[in-house]
């Protein structure tokens, strides 16, 4: 449904153009020390601003709702909540008969049975997001890792120097592209992940894939290790602290984690909202018909998803450090 968790759990809530999203946060330790300020990096790095990013901006101050008193929290569900203030509707009301390719809007007006809030992509729109980044700064404060995000790849192009270039392409022709996420968490404690099916891998890869735009995912070396041979692929252990010669496998082994680095690829689809004219489907005439998306559009939503992806790890190993906690 919309909660991720266990002992740590989240249940977020709202839609793109409703009066606010948020989320709570339920099982956080109580006495940690919290103010409004720890939020804004985090959530800074999630707004748009530069070039190929939407153009609708938001103030995107939390408002901590309850679970936080004298500046800590209480031990009782934190709710986080943000405001929508800059919203255009009426950009939206057409997707009804005519579905954006690639968007959940046909999906989700057959499984509601036309009741979806359809405005801005209601519940499934990327504006959720903000309240994911700000459950992955309560996270960071339960568990201590130091997880980074980059891009390797920006729509097949490697080279950090050329994606300036490469967006602002795109951009003229009014359209997107994808790219690849890789997350590096270090200082991973030992022993986290609860196999079978809650082993740190599969946990994380859930966690991830609930991001709308996530289409792959994969650990270590991944789909790559198809070259390698099991000798090669192998990481033998150097040391008694159970440091590896390689790391292959992305610090997870049988669904535990090893001590060593987690390493993670993301594959963040193109932007599916474009401005070239795409041929769909209208179900009011029954036709084949010729779609001009107008609104407000990233070219690369890549480019604002790093500091969501860490989020959903730390959301996702914060659950796992107080499941091993509570068994030690």
């Amino acid at each position: 449904m919309n909660s991720f968790g266990n002992v740590f759990r989240v249940s977020i809530f709202g839609e793109s153009h409703g009066s606010s999203i948020g989320i709570i946060c339920d099982g956080v330790p109580a006495g940690i020390k919290l103010d409004k300020e720890d939020f804004a990096f985090d959530l800074e790095r999630r707004k748009p601003g530069g070039k190929g990013t939407t153009t609708r901006v938001e103030a995107d101050e939390v408002i901590i709702e309850s679970g936080w008193f004298n500046g800590y929290t209480t031990g009782s569900p934190l709710m986080l909540r943000f405001l929508n203030q800059n919203t255009r509707s009426k950009d939206y009301s057409r997707f009804v008969d005519i579905p954006r390719p690639s968007h959940a809007d046909y999906v989700a007006n057959e499984k509601y049975n036309g009741y979806t809030d359809y405005r801005g992509g209601g519940h499934f729109s990327g504006r959720l997001t903000t309240a994911i980044v700000a459950a992955g700064v309560i996270a960071k404060k339960i568990i201590s890792v130091d997880i980074k995000s980059s891009i390797v790849n920006l729509g097949g192009e490697t080279n950090p120097d050329k994606f300036a270039e490469l967006i602002a392409k795109v951009s003229e022709y009014g359209d997107s592209v994808g790219g690849i996420i890789e997350i590096v968490i270090s200082n991973v404690p030992k022993c986290l992940g609860e196999p079978y099916f809650d082993g740190a891998d599969a946990k994380l890869a859930h966690a991830l894939f609930s991001v709308g735009a996530v289409k792959g995912v994969e650990f270590g070396t991944g789909f790559s290790g198809v070259n390698l041979r099991g000798s090669e692929f192998n990481d033998c252990i150097i040391d008694a602290k159970g440091n590896t010669k390689t790391n292959n496998n992305g610090g997870i082994n049988g669904g535990i984690s090893n001590g060593n680095d987690i390493i993670i690829k993301v594959f963040v689809k193109p932007t599916p909202s474009i401005y070239k004219p795409q041929e769909t489907f209208n179900f009011k005439t029954n036709t084949l018909d010729v779609l001009e998306i107008e609104g407000r559009h990233d070219a690369a939503i890549v480019l604002r998803a790093g500091v969501v992806l860490e989020a959903m790890c730390a959301i996702c190993l914060a659950d796992l450090f107080l499941q091993n906690k509570a068994y030690k």
